[in-house]
């Protein structure tokens, strides 16, 4: 197997977690898909990253399945609740909600790249307010416990960690652990895990 992902993509940044965490031995190819030698649209028809080149040659991608194809192809580190579908579904919410922190956190980013009178303060404003009540309903789903899922480290955890960081690095001004301690608690457990510093992305 191969990885080509980009080191700045939440998504990507995911998937390198798990496979971390679950002591997969995957190569990682570096490929940005807005530069204009990227192929990555030679792997997944929608030019976007993580994609997973398998051993036949054939692809996976959006970093959901992946993730759902590493857990079932490792008996290691399980991260998806094998016993329980309740608890399966709400790590799904847990990751569905993260990645849509970050997918409106990339449209503010996208938009921002356009010359200063292309862009739309309403379409920025609207996004902002998902990435807002993002972050108030992760908080609220977390609560006091230690991990998302309460007792033990999960995907639920990776995903919202990921979001967490690119948050960080994406919005450097914005405030969020003043508002949601919690949330800033969970960060600095994720952030002491190797797999989680080993994978911060570069500085822009």
């Amino acid at each position: 197997m191969k990885l080509i992902a980009s080191l700045t993509s939440p998504y990507a940044r995911k998937v390198r977690i798990v496979l971390a965490e679950k002591k997969i031995d995957c190569p990682l190819q570096v490929d940005i898909p807005w530069e204009t030698t990227s192929t990555v649209a030679d792997f997944n028809p929608l030019g976007k990253v993580p994609v997973l080149i398998m051993d036949d040659g054939s692809t996976l991608y959006d970093s959901r399945v992946i993730v759902e194809y590493l857990e079932n192809s490792s008996p290691v580190s399980r991260l998806l609740p094998q016993d329980s579908k309740r608890m399966l579904i709400e790590t799904r919410r847990w990751e569905a909600l993260a990645d849509g922190i970050c997918d409106a956190a990339a449209c503010i980013v996208v938009e921002k790249r356009r010359p200063a009178d292309k862009q739309s303060q309403e379409w920025i404003d609207r996004q902002q307010g998902k990435v807002d009540r993002g972050l108030q309903a992760l908080s609220s789903m977390l609560g006091e416990r230690q991990w998302c899922n309460g007792e033990a480290y999960s995907l639920a955890d990776i995903a919202t960690g990921c979001a967490l960081g690119f948050l960080d690095f994406r919005f450097p001004q914005l405030d969020w652990r003043s508002p949601y301690p919690n949330l800033a608690a969970l960060e600095e457990r994720l952030a002491a895990r190797p797999t989680f510093a080993e994978t911060v992305p570069p500085a822009a």
